[in-house]
């Protein structure tokens, strides 16, 4: 049987779906969520001068544009869900780009640095490559991305109607380093915990070479 073409398009549809009818409850449940961690670990790996160019990938209800912006940089949201990019606009007075994760339109050579925090994992597995190529080339050279994901065993689920991907760090190296990256470190969260109480992998990423063909 061919795999169907519409299928990962139908995935994220029903993702955005069920965020858009969970908006508030969702703004509620992490609006004081401290992923400062992750900021920092973005911010420290870029060697330009602020201000910062920066891309929220996946910027939800705006908490972290805000963050961003408090810091004195220009950052820009990204969000596929039409009730968290209003909210994200009246939240952070920030510009929000409304776009799916499958149909993105982002300039080429223009952030300093991409910060994909709890977004990439909702990218359908056989479109990830192309996603984070796109993502590669939204960097200016030597740019930094920093994903944070819930780990797993490379399984991947429907949660309702959210879907998700699950990956281990060697899987998830994979794909990024296939993508032009080069890792700069990584850890798990929230931090203080044996690791068995850990389920979110944070990686950051340096921006070096051209993303490598993978088989389909």
């Amino acid at each position: 049987m061919k795999p169907d073409p519409n299928a990962p398009q139908q995935l994220v549809s029903r993702t955005l779906g069920h965020y858009q009818a969970r908006a508030e409850a969702f703004w509620e449940g992490t609006r004081n969520h401290d992923v400062s961690q992750n900021i920092e670990a973005l911010l420290r790996h870029i060697a330009a001068e602020p201000p910062l160019m920066l891309l929220d990938f996946g910027c939800g209800p705006g908490r972290d544009l805000r963050d961003f912006s408090r810091r004195g940089h220009c950052v820009i949201g990204l969000e596929g869900t039409a009730a968290l990019a209003r909210m994200a606009r009246e939240y952070s007075g920030c510009e929000v780009w409304e776009q799916d994760f499958l149909n993105l339109d982002l300039p080429a050579g223009h952030f300093d640095g991409i910060f994909a925090n709890a977004s990439l994992f909702h990218v359908p597995r056989p479109e990830l490559p192309r996603v984070l190529g796109q993502l590669h080339a939204a960097l200016k050279p030597a740019g930094v991305l920093f994903s944070s994901n819930p780990r797993g065993d490379n399984q991947e689920s429907l949660n309702g109607e959210r879907y998700g991907a699950y990956y281990d760090l060697e899987t998830w190296r994979d794909y990024v380093n296939s993508a032009g990256f080069e890792e700069l470190e990584h850890y798990y969260r929230p931090s203080g915990v044996p690791l068995e109480q850990q389920p979110w992998l944070a990686t950051v990423w340096r921006r070096v070479g051209n993303p490598v063909a993978r088989p389909r």
